[in-house]
């Protein structure tokens, strides 16, 4: 499949089977070209076309596993997983015979040669794929700060706890030390060393000013960014298109080095439950948020934590308020979706706005 061909079609993200398979390197070739990924694309379209019968065995153990996955393609952001083991060794600089791909260039045999490095590699690559796909991004804190600005409207205390589900590394949990430009509006920091400035598009959200009195997140797998290696990790599932978040990466790490975010390993029900069940202190606005996490969560979960936040909310009082924010991905638009929920007096889902995969323009609606 050519990658200007490739369409993006809706399939249940729980689908399995070699045309699931199949069905998530088409969509992620599609999703990449839509969000001006072309470099990704071209990465993913390979091994999708490495998929195909008449490529035999080409891949080695990576590509027979793959074949035969076992889960939710889709899911499991398999195409992901591949992709940013290969990317790792370009950023090693262990694989010569990629560098073009990663240049831009645009090899005609790009399957060619992902292949021999799959191949080459299987040692280091297999492991990529026992676990979900990293994705934190600083430029998605736009969303929380944005929605804590429309929540200070509603009437809602402007002191903050966070709690994170699926924090990855924490870098949304440093968002107390990155200054936030809006629209216009601004908040945070004025010499922060990390400076957020989306595109923006629509109204402005209103000017308010909040503080951020604790931050906690919980992660299956957290990452440390304070380890080279695992800041490396990190770095490889950035599509290399987006230079500007490198950069970001980098001052993030620089944070975390210098006060790292708490992360507690375990599951986000696990760790909503336990958050929810301590006291709350009055004037404070207790907020759950999550962004490129839901899709990753396994239903029975999801309805657990949605279970939670409705008991939680029964409960809440103007003096100790609870926010739900969400910042996740519409696999129909291919944009991702800030929606907000709070309680008393705001139970139903309200949408603010849409934005960029990663945070490069917002369309802002609340």
């Amino acid at each position: 499949m050519a990658m200007q061909q490739a369409d993006y079609v809706v399939i249940d993200p729980q689908a399995r089977g070699p045309e699931a398979v199949a069905r998530a390197f088409a969509n992620q070739v599609a999703y990449c070209r839509d969000n001006q990924a072309p470099i990704t694309a071209s990465v993913c379209e390979a091994l999708h076309a490495l998929l195909d019968g008449e490529w035999g065995e080409r891949g080695g153990a990576v590509m027979r596993r793959v074949r035969k996955w076992a889960g939710p393609p889709l899911a499991d952001a398999l195409p992901l997983r591949v992709a940013g083991g290969l990317h790792a060794l370009q950023l090693a600089g262990a694989e010569p015979d990629l560098r073009p791909i990663y240049e831009g260039l645009g090899p005609t045999d790009a399957a060619a040669r992902i292949a021999a490095a799959l191949e080459r590699h299987e040692a280091f690559l297999l492991p990529w794929l026992d676990g979900p796909p990293q994705t934190n991004e600083a430029g998605r804190s736009w969303g929380f700060a944005a929605a804590m600005l429309w929540l200070i409207g509603k009437g809602l205390p402007p002191r903050f706890a966070l709690c994170e589900l699926g924090s990855s590394a924490g870098i949304n949990l440093m968002m107390d030390r990155y200054r936030f430009e809006l629209g216009g509006v601004t908040a945070g920091p004025e010499n922060a060393e990390l400076q957020l400035a989306p595109e923006w598009r629509g109204p402005p959200p209103p000017q308010r000013s909040f503080e951020i009195v604790a931050a906690r997140g919980c992660d299956v797998a957290p990452v440390d960014l304070t380890d080279p290696d695992q800041a490396l990790r990190l770095k490889a599932y950035i599509w290399p298109e987006f230079t500007t978040r490198f950069a970001r990466m980098d001052a993030a790490v620089a944070l975390a080095v210098a006060a790292p975010p708490q992360i507690a390993k375990c599951g986000a029900a696990e760790f909503l439950e336990q958050v929810l069940a301590r006291p709350q202190e009055a004037g404070v606005t207790r907020m759950v948020m999550h962004s490129v996490v839901w899709q990753y969560i396994q239903p029975e979960e999801r309805a657990r934590i949605e279970a939670l936040m409705a008991e939680a909310g029964a409960r809440a009082t103007p003096e100790a308020p609870l926010a739900w924010v969400s910042l996740e991905a519409d696999r129909d638009t291919h944009r991702h979706e800030l929606a907000v929920r709070y309680w008393p007096g705001g139970e139903s889902w309200r949408n603010l706005g849409a934005a960029h995969p990663h945070g490069a323009w917002v369309e802002w609606a609340g």
